[in-house]
């Protein structure tokens, strides 16, 4: 483990000690039973910068529960694509993800996976302290790169990852994976067309009951940087510039309730919330929390958003994730409403959209997006600078609550 708060360099191989990887949030569900496996010996074709890729050879650095739950089934699904690779440093982690998958190249050291001639695109899903070295070692190979959010340690790092994809010209994408919930699609058109015209508040909550259980990694300032912030709230960020645009200023508060998880020190934030003005004069109020006891967790636990515009109201909710609540100007109420078909998936994803837990399935269009931007040679969407910009939001929350003052967000 690093002495101090700084990354080493990308050059210098990351071990982290096995108590911080194996402990993960519990999983909501199992990784449904698909065939991962295939050889990168059997691959259609090279790529270079000249030839069409006809399959993208992936490498998943992270095998944790994100990576079986998420990205293997949606990468499972995409008849491009090809899970080649997997990388954990914990033997134990990396092994149920070859038992899980059938996949027999495995490593313990990024730096190998990069070296693999069968790995075109890397997905990032460790501990946050190493995104930045293991994102743009992948950039200077030529890689590319989908990373779990949020993408970095500091906004510093986010702006380096995202000057060295854009310079690389390499696909990138943070996986800000509920842009991709029906209903918070469907909300986006409204909003775009104009349907409640225009904004005037936003608000957001994340409520989870994860009592004082060890988080492993995630509670370790060192490891993640943010606690409850990074974790959970940035999705809601994401959600805040989707909808509305970016915020113009804001005033935070984070705070640690429960400063000793599972036995071992937490000096993270357990709740945070944020105050703030959107460069359009909307305003925001977003609320995030592990201790809203009895609330559950997962899929099933509170995860609400709400726009209320000059004609109407808008409001998203994850455990109904292909409805959304309507209110129009001079109504009755709001009123339940149906996504329409077309925005179940995102367009050409080949996931049965009246099949599975529709609270599950609808990740997997995320990892689609990665390998469709690839093969068709096109920016990828939610992409580094939306990490970026989360990132600069997150740089502002901590400045202001270290401060207790408004604070300017900056501008990326």
């Amino acid at each position: 483990m690093f002495a101090d708060d700084k990354l080493p360099p990308a050059t210098t191989p990351v071990n982290i000690p096995d108590e911080f990887i194996s402990q993960r949030p519990r999983s909501l569900v199992s990784a449904p039973a698909l065939d991962y496996a295939q050889s990168s010996d059997t691959r259609d074709t090279k790529h270079d910068e000249e030839t069409h890729v006809k399959t993208v050879g992936v490498a998943m650095i992270g095998c944790g529960g994100i990576a079986l739950q998420n990205h293997l089934p949606g990468f499972a699904l995409c008849p491009q694509a090809k899970v080649v690779a997997l990388c954990d440093t914990n033997p134990a982690v990396l092994e149920r993800a070859k038992s899980q998958t059938g996949i027999t190249a495995a490593f313990t050291d990024w730096h190998d996976v990069l070296k693999h001639s069968g790995v075109d695109a890397v997905v990032i899903a460790t501990p946050n302290f190493t995104h930045a070295p293991i994102a743009l070692a992948a950039i200077a190979a030529h890689k590319h790169v989908m990373c779990e959010k949020p993408i970095a340690m500091n906004l510093e790092e986010a702006k380096a990852m995202l000057a060295a994809a854009e310079a690389a010209g390499i696909r990138h994408m943070t996986a800000f994976t509920y842009r991709f919930v029906p209903a918070m699609r469907y909300m986006a058109h409204l909003i775009k067309t104009g349907f409640i015209g225009q904004p005037y508040h936003f608000r957001a909550q994340r409520f989870q009951d994860w009592g004082d259980r060890n988080l492993g990694w995630r509670q370790v300032k060192k490891l993640a940087a943010t606690g409850e912030l990074g974790d959970m709230l940035s999705h809601r960020i994401d959600f805040a510039h989707l909808l509305i645009g970016p915020m113009a200023r804001l005033v935070a508060r984070l705070k640690n309730f429960v400063p000793i998880r599972g036995g071992q020190p937490s000096d993270l934030d357990d709740w945070v919330a944020i105050l703030a003005d959107f460069k359009n004069g909307a305003t925001g109020v977003l609320e995030s929390s592990k201790l809203a006891t009895g609330r559950g967790e997962g899929g099933k636990s509170p995860d609400v958003c709400e726009v209320n515009g000059s004609e109407g109201t808008l409001i998203y909710t994850l455990t109904r994730p292909n409805e959304i609540q309507v209110g129009k100007k001079g109504g009755a109420g709001l009123e339940m409403q149906a996504v329409p078909e077309e925005f179940l998936k995102i367009p050409g994803s080949p996931r049965d959209v009246h099949s599975g837990d529709p609270v599950i399935a609808f990740r997997w269009d995320q990892d689609f997006e990665f390998i469709d931007a690839i093969v068709n040679n096109r920016p990828a969407t939610p992409s580094f600078a939306d990490g970026a910009r989360c990132q600069a939001v997150m740089t502002a929350a901590l400045e202001s609550d270290e401060k207790s003052k408004w604070v300017e967000v900056p501008a990326i």
